[in-house]
């Protein structure tokens, strides 16, 4: 992952968190549902960013650095690994 992937991520996980406080507060202070529900969709959007950057520098460096390699083992353990994180972001 590239170091400017890394903090475009990181900037997208830490608008997230600020996002999730300001949900706690509006639900304490028993703001509309809507209200909360758009903000709780912000979220979302953020961390689904964030998955696609940290992804995108996963296949464009270790991915590909595995796949370069002369190692059927390293392709075949890249390959499951990227199957298991799409099985689990497809939930």
């Amino acid at each position: 992952m590239t170091n400017v992937s890394r903090e475009k991520a990181k900037i997208n996980f830490k608008k997230a968190r600020t996002h999730i406080d300001k949900i706690i507060s509006m639900i304490e202070d028993d703001k509309y549902c809507i209200d909360i529900m758009q903000q709780n969709l912000a979220v979302i959007g953020l961390l689904r960013s964030a998955h696609s950057m940290i992804m995108e520098g996963h296949l464009k460096g270790c991915f590909s650095d595995a796949f370069n390699s002369k190692s059927i083992k390293k392709h075949d353990e890249m390959i499951d690994e990227i199957l298991k994180v799409t099985k689990m972001y497809n939930k």
